[in-house]
């Protein structure tokens, strides 16, 4: 029996904008440019970093570096080179802030300093938002060549329609201008987005039918692998299982994560992206935005799977998932690099913005 693509487009439609409660068995019908090279020359002597906030709001701040010694200062803001001094220590070491020792602010960053004059600032990585619970910051991991994707400039989340106004001037305090929401018309009605004054809208609708009913590759065989793969797996998802790969697969999709990347280079401030859990379609253009950067793959699937934390849900995603559409890409395209500039349509020039924006 030959399935219509139209219907497999709605099938799609569903399984990658279905609320994320629950499997679904059955599912409804080349070289780094020159300019980046050249933007970003200086790699910090750091090769680990982490601040942790404490369940007593206290911090613990950890790193590792060539240098002999390190000192730490907290600031209010990712690019603040002033703040509080809190002490230093080894060249490899950690220093424990108490609850207490700093005042009250929306979020703190910690400015690292090698004795040698190199610097990398590092934050908690979740903005403990209860309204948006899978509000983190995308950056502050190390790349393949040495550089680090900047705290403060990317977010992730689940959708924003909860927000309370305490919880929109976090954003606003963030210096968040942009707003990408990658959720269908249907969710994007339901629930609104509850954002500050200032920070613009931008849709990125990965399952819009904006563009036409067109894939890459043959959607029958594509639902039939996914679906095989899913089942091989133990999957807790088959939904998730298929909406994935269909994620690379279908021509909107590219468009979606095409503005949400191009959003994100050409906004003066920081951008939040975000679906409705903030795991699945989140995840995947997290995943592309850190691979893209340099990110090596092991970090990038460790920060799709913090999801499984952030939410609360140790079932949220799974790991296969993503994998499926890494796969997806391979078999498409051949290579990441060339899925970014066929497949998402970016330029040598986004790329070496992309990279010059949110790498030290």
């Amino acid at each position: 029996m030959r399935i219509p693509r139209t219907a497999l487009a709605l099938a799609t439609a569903t399984v990658l904008c279905a609320a994320p409660v629950g499997p679904l068995v059955v599912p409804a019908l080349a070289a780094e440019p020159a300019a980046a090279a050249t933007a970003a020359t200086a790699t910090t002597p750091f090769t680990a970093a982490r601040a942790t906030l404490n369940s007593d709001g206290g911090y613990v701040v950890t790193w590792a570096s060539t240098a002999s010694t390190v000192s730490v200062t907290a600031t209010t803001g990712a690019s603040a080179v002033t703040g509080v001094t809190l002490g230093s220590g080894a060249g490899t070491g950690s220093l424990t802030v108490p609850a207490g020792t700093l005042p009250a602010s929306s979020r703190w960053y910690f400015r690292l300093t090698t004795d040698t004059g190199g610097t990398l600032t590092v934050a908690e990585r979740s903005l403990g938002l209860p309204d948006a619970k899978n509000f983190r910051d995308a950056g502050g991991y190390r790349t393949t060549d040495g550089h680090w994707v900047r705290t403060g400039v990317v977010y992730r989340s689940g959708k924003l329609s909860g927000l309370t106004a305490a919880e929109q001037k976090v954003l606003t305090d963030e210096g968040i201008t942009l707003d990408v929401d990658l959720r269908n018309v249907s969710e994007r009605s339901e629930d609104p987005d509850r954002i500050p004054a200032g920070v613009g809208y931008k849709v990125a609708d990965v399952v819009s039918l904006a563009h036409g009913v067109k894939f890459h590759e043959n959607a029958v065989a594509t639902l039939a692998q996914a679906l095989a793969a899913g089942l091989f797996n133990g999957s807790g998802d088959l939904g998730q299982s298929i909406g994935y790969p269909f994620m690379v697969n279908f021509v909107g999709g590219d468009y979606a994560f095409h503005d949400t990347l191009v959003g994100i280079e050409n906004n003066s401030g920081a951008t939040v992206l975000h679906c409705t859990a903030g795991k699945d379609r989140t995840g995947w253009a997290t995943a592309v935005l850190l691979t893209l950067l340099g990110v090596p793959r092991a970090t990038v699937e460790a920060d799709f799977l913090a999801s499984n934390t952030y939410t609360g849900d140790p079932d949220a995603v799974e790991l296969s998932w993503l994998t499926s559409a890494f796969d997806e890409v391979t078999k498409i395209y051949g290579d990441f690099d060339t899925y970014l500039h066929r497949g998402l349509m970016l330029t040598d020039a986004d790329i070496a913005a992309l990279k010059a924006k949110l790498l030290v």
